[in-house]
């Protein structure tokens, strides 16, 4: 039994790329909330370039994207502002969002964001 290091035949580093489904959900967020804007995250060792959307309430969600050049595309077909969130960070409301959240025991994440 081996305790450390790689197993045979495991992929190691293979990221789930953005599907035809994250990007559905990203358009129904935009259609049914007021305010939407979206933040773009870049790549990480564990996750595909993702955005976050988030409403004028605060309530948000993220969904991985084909890139940053997927991520302006998006934000050009559906008429939402894109920003950089390593540059700009996120808004309040979304933090007001979440603490809000936190209060009142809902502990899970919000729906929709589990990337």
């Amino acid at each position: 039994m081996r305790l450390f290091g790689r197993r045979k035949g495991r992929r190691r580093g293979t990221l789930r790329a953005a599907s035809p489904t994250d990007t559905a959900h990203l358009a129904q967020f935009v259609k049914s909330r007021p305010g939407v804007e979206a933040y773009l995250e870049p790549r990480t060792t564990v996750t595909e370039t993702t955005v976050v959307l988030v409403a004028a309430s605060g309530e948000w969600t993220r969904r991985r994207v084909a890139g940053a050049e997927g991520a302006r595309e998006f934000a050009r077909k559906h008429g939402v502002p894109l920003y950089d969130a390593s540059v700009v960070g996120y808004p309040q409301r979304m933090r007001d969002w979440n603490a809000k959240r936190k209060a009142a025991g809902e502990l899970r994440p919000p729906p929709g964001t589990s990337p």
